[in-house]
């Protein structure tokens, strides 16, 4: 737990940034171990179960172990009208998981959210906070791929 103790000494031990505490755990991690809560729960004195509440009512933290790459799909409405859920089953199919799942090799988790506030690029995947606008079924594979060349250099 060094790497989490020096997190809360960064922080100064103070309650009052737990959030920015938990979100430079995630930084270390890619995700909320357990352990590591339960440490900042002592450290801090300051309950588990209200660190938990605040991981879980974030969407941007993850108690469950994350891909290196992380891949989001707006579902909201305009990507809807557009294909949003065709595109989803192709990368579902491509990756073998499904939505909030992480595949077996840690390389992707996939996620869907319900808007991005991007609608004029609908319908659009991000992939590690690049937006991938009119995304098609058929540019699903091409754009993975960019991610699995990366992986064998």
């Amino acid at each position: 737990m060094k790497k989490v103790e020096n997190t809360l000494r960064e922080h100064r031990y103070q309650r009052s940034r737990i959030i920015q505490i938990l979100q430079d755990i995630q930084v270390e991690f890619n995700y909320l171990p357990k352990e590591a809560l339960e440490y900042v729960s002592q450290r801090l004195k300051m309950s588990l179960s209200k660190i938990y509440s605040i991981a879980t009512f974030y969407a941007g933290f993850s108690l469950n172990p994350r891909g290196k790459h992380l891949c989001t799909v707006c579902m909201g409405t305009a990507c809807h009208v557009r294909g949003a859920a065709n595109v989803l089953d192709r990368i579902e199919e491509r990756l073998g998981i499904t939505s909030g799942v992480t595949t077996s090799d840690k390389l992707f988790t996939l996620e869907t959210v319900n808007c991005l506030g991007a609608c004029a690029l609908a319908p659009i995947v991000v992939i590690d906070g690049q937006y991938h606008g009119q995304t098609t079924v058929d540019r699903v594979d091409k754009l993975l791929d960019k991610y699995y060349e990366k992986k064998d250099k």
